[in-house]
């Protein structure tokens, strides 16, 4: 890469900061695009601590397109993270999920054709899966979706054609997209409007569907953040996790300091352009499982999660990732095993405040029948 100077949108972000450190360490410049939003890093606008100095942090918003012009100048390569995040959220702020996500990307766009860069990385997300890939009892590979009728009788596992029981197995990239909330949707936006653009100008650009990625400096106030940081603010605050369904949904947890590694290998590997890869860890655990390592991990055993027996309109039931692919094509392979990076993030989290606000979020769903 000629041009050393890396700009990251949302740099100043959970997944940004720690790309940050990464590409600090290997030499290049890296400059950080951020509006610092209050739902993720609290009021007041500040410069967050953990974000390294070296990082050159230019406070703006994604939608204005003097702010991303300006963040352009003198960068060789840009990986795009600026998005809201949260699959219930969207579901009753669709103006400011597409606003961000879906503008946001467009402006960044329109100024990269006039300023082309030599690599366009862009977050996507596993969310656009809906279901994840299932075997029925014939053997073969079927996409399946549980109707409100099944969830209200708290059914919970999804059901073949014929309807009998499926399994749950790796979803491959080649899965089509089903999408089950506003975010997914813009996030599957941003996937492709990023790909069209580049494609169309000349720029080689990666889209990475990242899987639940977890680690330090997730915001632990926002009650919309990745289940792991929702389930550490209930513990350091002595309450127990609320668990949606019967807690034995399967997902893939991926180490953040894995997902900057990714974003590194797409920004330098050649045959990575043009490509849609997932990035997991090639894991999936049931997040009552999940629920009850953390809780290990933190010494709060005697805190123990709670079932709800209750579900979220957007939520689905097993996904986790095939990451064949990446492997594959990036030399990707997740360094971070699950109980070495919960060690990690239970030692950060010792000291850290945080305001719960999962009983406010879960009232504003169920006010607006969205959750159930």
């Amino acid at each position: 890469m000629g041009d050393r100077r890396i700009l990251i949108t949302g740099g100043a972000g959970f997944i940004g900061s720690h790309l940050a450190d990464h590409l600090l360490a290997r030499g290049y410049a890296v400059r950080a695009l951020d509006d610092l939003s209050p739902q993720v890093h609290g009021p007041g606008g500040r410069r967050p601590a953990y974000l390294d100095r070296e990082v050159e942090l230019l406070v703006g918003d994604v939608r204005d397109p003097e702010v991303v012009r300006r963040a352009l100048r003198g960068v060789g390569a840009v990986v795009h993270l600026a998005a809201a995040v949260g699959v219930g959220q969207s579901m009753y702020e669709v103006d400011r999920y597409v606003g961000v996500n879906d503008l946001g990307t467009a402006v960044l766009l329109q100024a990269l054709i006039q300023r082309p860069v030599e690599r366009l990385v862009v977050a996507s997300s596993m969310s656009l899966y809906g279901e994840g890939l299932y075997r029925d009892a014939r053997g073969r590979l079927v996409s399946a979706e549980r109707t409100r009728a099944q969830l209200l009788e708290r059914r919970w596992e999804p059901l073949g054609e014929d309807g009998g029981p499926l399994e749950p197995v790796p979803t491959p990239e080649t899965k089509p997209p089903a999408l089950a909330s506003i975010y997914a949707l813009s996030k599957l936006d941003q996937e492709r409007m990023c790909l069209l653009v580049g494609e169309a100008y000349g720029i080689p650009t990666v889209a990475l569907r990242f899987f639940n990625v977890y680690g330090t400096r997730q915001a632990l106030s926002n009650p919309y953040t990745g289940v792991l940081a929702i389930f550490a603010a209930r513990y350091l605050n002595g309450r127990p996790p609320l668990v949606n369904e019967d807690g034995l949904q399967r997902r893939d947890f991926v180490s953040v300091r894995d997902v900057a590694a990714a974003c590194h290998l797409a920004l330098t590997v050649p045959g990575a352009a043009g490509r849609v890869l997932n990035v997991g860890s090639g894991r999936s655990f049931t997040v009552l499982e999940v629920a009850g390592r953390l809780a290990d991990a933190m010494g709060r055993e005697d805190v123990r999660p709670e079932v709800t027996q209750k579900y979220r309109v957007g939520d689905i039931r097993h996904c986790f990732a095939d990451i064949g692919e990446a492997r594959r094509v990036l030399g990707y392979e997740p360094a971070v095993p699950f109980d070495a990076g919960l060690e990690e993030l239970a030692g950060w989290l010792e000291g850290q405040i945080a305001h719960d606000r999962v009983g406010e979020a879960s009232a504003e769903l169920t006010s607006r029948g969205l959750s159930l």
